[in-house]
């Protein structure tokens, strides 16, 4: 793809490994603005980009900074990005917004689709999807990343979509879309901080070459969109779904009773989550997008 005429930057190393088509993982850049505090925020992305370098991969974290797309941070700005002010949750809606308003963003999981995309780089590592919120029948809150796996080429390895969601119907959701929903080494659908959500998952692989050889079979096939490739948190930092399910009801509760919405519902559920579980949810946080880090890692030198 000519990038040349995109407000794209990539670091160098992104820059070399895509030339010499080697393995690249996306990053997205919410999970250190929004989705965990500060110093964990910073501490987690330095872990998950050196857990994909261990795999052989080459990491790159994605944001937005003064109207330009960077694909690959150094650490110095990681640093900053993670104590930052004024920066803007973006998402396929107010991308174009943040560019051209040379704006400070960070970017979701639509919008680092898009960003990666645009780099050439296939495969992304994050926590967990968004999807369709509970009480959708009165706010019509659905992520708009459901509908970015139906319409851009990136697989997205995740522990399943956040489970302070309606999995149920966010997992309908994608199969009208047609976006494949794949478990790794499951057959049930993970929910995030727990291992399963009691929903059985569509697909099923057992290794990283059958999840690269089904994308190289898409792409054969010229078929629109993304995966969804699902990996439950390693057993041992899971927080079963019926110990969190009560939390995860008293937090939504207390979000609708607040008048919270749009955008500011995830971060401040995960906000709460942490203060209702002592902490708990957000070490599991962490070790499940390391998880996903490595896998995705494994994925993209498949696909190389």
């Amino acid at each position: 793809m000519n990038t040349t005429s995109l407000p794209l930057i990539l670091s160098p190393a992104v820059r070399d490994a895509l030339d010499k088509k080697q393995a690249v993982v996306a990053l997205e850049s919410t999970i250190i603005t929004h989705g965990m505090p500060w110093p964990d925020n910073v501490n987690t992305a330095r872990l998950v980009e050196d857990a994909v370098r261990a795999e052989g991969a080459v990491p790159a974290t994605i944001a937005i900074i003064e109207g330009k797309i960077h694909v690959g941070l150094d650490d110095k700005t990681l640093e900053w990005l993670g104590t930052a002010k004024d920066v803007m949750k973006v998402s396929r809606a107010d991308l174009a917004f943040a560019l051209s308003a040379g704006r400070h963003g960070s970017t979701t999981v639509a919008a680092t689709m898009i960003c990666a995309h645009l780099a050439g780089i296939s495969v992304f590592a994050t926590g967990g999807i968004g999807g369709v919120h509970r009480g959708v029948e009165e706010t019509m809150d659905i992520s708009a990343d459901l509908t970015e796996f139906a319409r851009t080429p990136v697989a997205v390895v995740c522990a399943g979509a956040k489970a302070l969601l309606d999995l149920r119907r966010t997992l309908e959701f994608l199969e009208t879309q047609g976006v494949p929903v794949v478990g790794y080494k499951t057959s049930d659908f993970p929910a995030f901080w727990s291992r399963s959500s009691g929903l059985p998952v569509p697909l099923r692989a057992d290794s990283a070459a059958d999840i690269a050889a089904m994308i190289s079979m898409r792409r054969t096939l010229r078929l629109e969109g993304g995966v969804v490739v699902a990996n439950p948190v390693p057993e041992q930092d899971e927080i079963p779904q019926a110990e969190i399910e009560a939390l995860i009801t008293r937090a939504v509760g207390e979000a609708l009773e607040a008048g919270i919405s749009g955008k500011a519902v995830t971060p401040y559920l995960l906000s709460r989550m942490l203060e209702l579980t002592d902490g708990r949810s957000l070490r599991t946080n962490v070790a499940l997008v390391l998880s996903n880090a490595r896998l995705a890692a494994q994925i993209a030198r498949a696909l190389a």
